[in-house]
């Protein structure tokens, strides 16, 4: 068997420094995630003065007890709203997550109203894009638990008044793919937001809570000067007993989640998939503890990733693919939980042949029908007269068509650094990965900051050049100071992850888990066949 055999020193000060600051980097994660908690948690007096639950208590009652929830982009948003970064919450305003519910695999939503009202931050809506995007194409049931002041006015932007009509767009295609849409309305679906209420398949609403109008009682005053209370114009029990647009009428939220649950119970949804013979699950050789001292602060140290590939795969086993030829690149064969990978990463840039050998390696796994997984850790690809000459473009750009047009499911993660096009020819967001997520310490840019600012530097002396004139010293160093700032500004997981270029931030001790998750939803996405209908299913 190809066992990986580990070369880390586990006492090396380079291991213990590496360790401590993996370790402060997720600590600040964690310090974010927890302050979006106590941000909702304040209001918990108010929620319970109307008898209803903070959004984080409704999911925890939806979800069964005990099960896996992967949550989602986390980091939304995060100084977007405010350059502050210790004022800013991050999440988008939204709670997003794929998790079991009446043993079903959902994707799960919920408005965070315990902030602002539940009112879309900056990326919430992007967030909530994503989270339909992923029902769509694993094929999941998508449960939203809804309850929001809707956009804010006072920051309005047309464009994402545009955009938000992709949302409206999704839910249908959801319903029309033969994926159920399940949605409680705990509070507010008010305007534009109450077609995220009347687009679903099973609508369940609240007594004395639920509202949904198009124009509420201010509004609907100023438009047309008509007087009427918000229970007239789209209160639960109207809109169970006389308009149609409710399904259900629950007594309050733990009854509407009740009744959620038993939906989705009824319609017998894991039938659809064929039995499965049970898989053969041996534990990695070495702790995923140490994953935590392997990779270092500083991305221009090199790492052996097999390192990493040694403790998130079955046994440590790895069949490494075309080993001599284009060894900087390593792609190889591996299981995790039993499920076959094909696995793609980095011992140092890509050069023609590495790229050569990949695309043959993906086009391969195409065939075996067997998923890839991108741990990604490049500088980008190899540069230079003999690397052009020997067609670094043309094999990079095959290596960025096998990629576009793979048939099997691709995952990323974001181990290190990810620069340049070597971001495309990893599978980067933009190559549209299945899942896609990063490890606290990861950077993306389209160079590192220092080789963007000499490069500047190198192309503003040769303009002074031609001009006649001389290099102002002074000039250049403040520039290429603030090249380097504004790079290093941008490239780390704090702004790359508020921005959703990724699915969230995980701890790398973590990555077997969520990769055994994701593998898993995208296996039962290739083995399900949901009954597909020509329109979706549409209110009486």
């Amino acid at each position: 068997m190809p066992r990986i055999e580990t070369n880390l020193s586990l006492a090396s000060d380079q291991f213990k420094a590496n360790q401590a600051g993996n370790l402060a980097l997720i600590e600040r994660v964690r310090a974010l995630e927890e302050r979006v908690r106590t941000a909702s948690a304040q209001s918990k007096p108010r929620f319970e003065k109307r008898d209803q639950l903070l959004p984080r208590e409704r999911l925890s009652l939806l979800l069964d007890h005990g099960a896996p929830f992967l949550e989602l982009s986390s980091l939304a948003g995060y100084c977007l709203d405010t350059p502050d970064p210790e004022k800013s919450i991050p999440g988008g305003g939204l709670v997003a997550g794929i998790g079991i519910v009446s043993g079903v695999r959902c994707v799960v939503l919920a408005s965070d109203s315990g902030i602002d009202a539940g009112a879309l931050q900056p990326k919430g809506l992007d967030k909530q894009l994503r989270a339909q995007q992923l029902a769509l194409e694993n094929k999941l049931p998508y449960i939203q638990l809804v309850e929001s002041a809707g956009a804010n006015l006072m920051s309005y932007r047309v464009e994402e008044f545009v955009r938000g009509g992709s949302l409206f767009y999704n839910l249908s295609r959801l319903s029309a793919a033969g994926l159920p849409v399940i949605t409680i309305t705990h509070g507010s679906s008010t305007a534009g937001g109450a077609y995220q209420t009347g687009l679903s398949d099973y609508i369940i609403m609240v007594r004395g809570r639920s509202r949904a109008f198009l124009a509420g009682p201010p509004l609907l005053k100023a438009a047309t000067g008509e007087v009427a209370t918000e229970e007239e114009l789209g209160g639960a029990e109207m809109h169970t007993g006389v308009s149609g647009l409710g399904d259900y009428l629950a007594e309050d939220d733990r009854d509407a989640i009740r009744m959620a649950r038993d939906i989705l119970a009824k319609l017998d949804w894991n039938t659809q998939l064929p039995p499965q013979a049970p898989r053969k699950v041996v534990l990695p050789r070495y702790p995923s503890e140490e994953l935590l001292g392997i990779m270092p602060m500083d991305y221009k140290r090199p790492v052996d990733m097999k390192e990493v590939i040694a403790r998130i795969v079955d046994d440590s086993d790895f069949l490494e693919f075309g080993a001599r030829y284009g060894s900087s690149t390593v792609c190889g064969h591996a299981t995790i939980d039993g499920m076959s990978v094909g696995i793609v990463t980095n011992n140092g840039p890509i050069d023609p042949a590495g790229a050569a050998k990949t695309t043959h390696f993906i086009q391969a796994c195409c065939q075996a029908n067997v998923p890839l997984v991108y741990l990604n850790n490049i500088t980008g690809f190899m540069v230079g007269r003999a690397y052009e000459q020997g067609g670094i473009i043309k094999h990079g750009a095959k290596m960025i068509q096998a990629i576009s047009n793979a048939t099997v499911p691709q995952i990323t993660i974001y181990c290190g650094a990810s620069f340049g096009a070597g971001n495309y020819g990893m599978c980067g967001k933009g190559l549209h990965p299945r899942f896609c997520f990063s490890w606290p310490n990861a950077k993306t840019a389209v160079m590192g900051g220092e080789q963007a600012a000499r490069t500047m530097a190198i192309v503003a002396e040769a303009a002074s050049k031609r001009k006649g004139q001389d290099v102002d010293a002074a000039s250049m160093e403040s520039m290429q100071k603030r090249i380097v700032e504004t790079f290093e500004r941008q490239m780390d997981v704090f702004t790359t992850s508020a921005h959703l270029l990724d699915d969230g931030v995980i701890d790398p001790r973590d990555t077997r888990t969520v990769l055994s998750f994701v593998l898993s939803i995208c296996r039962e996405a290739q083995l399900r066949n949901p009954h597909t209908m020509q329109f979706s299913v549409a209110r009486p």
